[in-house]
């Protein structure tokens, strides 16, 4: 990557361009620049580190997520350099009361490896809950309750955060009451059941952002509402706490 202090005029000030749009967005609009910044190669790029420097010390938004992943997926050696530096466990502390190390997630929701990522988060559920948990590889809804608030708010934003937004436990609390907690309604809406007929499991979920808001991660209805009842009622949503 070019050194900004001896790039071209036409280079500096096509950085300062993208800089001024980029700043000047919305929210939603940033979200759907970071590809155009992508394109114009070493200016773009520097353009991201910057807004990523800037933010270091504010909680993470969407914006901050793709952001990070468009450089962490990118090839370039310096854009690499520039979050092992300053970012080498992500955009999103990962706080842990049991001492998990979510730093696996969060590279697998980087890459945007989403049903990994659903694979991984209920592993760190059950890990939270216990070695029976971990064992029998599901949750009962008795141990959802004892499950750390700050783990469960490191999980749920490492998904809302990578996710522009759509995915975490929290987005779907939020959906689950907007319906008057009708789970019927719910699953509608998040894409888990059509009509009469449960959505299979894998191949019939979507993998990627095109899915409908709420639909990762997963939670195993088979057994029942009580776990997601459980987890979605879980005081780590309460502004509260």
């Amino acid at each position: 990557m070019s050194d900004p202090t001896t790039a071209s005029p036409d280079t500096s000030s096509n950085k300062v361009d993208l800089q001024l749009r980029f700043r000047s967005e919305s929210e939603k609009n940033q979200l759907q620049l970071i590809p155009e910044l992508l394109s114009a190669g070493d200016a773009g790029l520097e353009v991201l580190m910057e807004f990523l420097q800037a933010h270091q010390s504010t909680p993470p938004n969407a914006v901050v997520g793709s952001a990070y992943q468009a450089l962490y997926n990118a090839n370039s050696s310096t854009a690499t350099e520039f979050l092992q530096t300053h970012f080498p466990t992500g955009v999103v502390p990962l706080n842990s009361e049991r001492g998990l190390d979510y730093r696996p997630l969060q590279q697998l929701l980087a890459q945007q490896d989403f049903q990994e990522s659903d694979r991984l988060t209920l592993q760190k559920l059950c890990e939270l809950a216990g070695p029976e948990a971990l064992q029998r590889k599901w949750l009962y809804f008795t141990e959802v309750e004892s499950l750390p608030i700050t783990d469960l708010r490191t999980l749920n934003n490492l998904w809302l955060v990578h996710s522009e937004g759509k995915f975490g436990f929290s987005i779907q609390q939020e959906l689950w009451l907007s319906v008057g907690k009708n789970w019927e309604k719910l699953w509608s809406k998040i894409g888990w059941k059509q009509g009469n007929t449960w959505t299979r499991y894998p191949h019939e979920f979507i993998w990627n952002l095109t899915a409908p808001k709420g639909h990762l991660p997963l939670s195993n209805q088979l057994r029942g509402v009580r776990v997601i009842s459980s987890l979605l009622a879980h005081p780590a949503w309460s502004k509260d706490q």
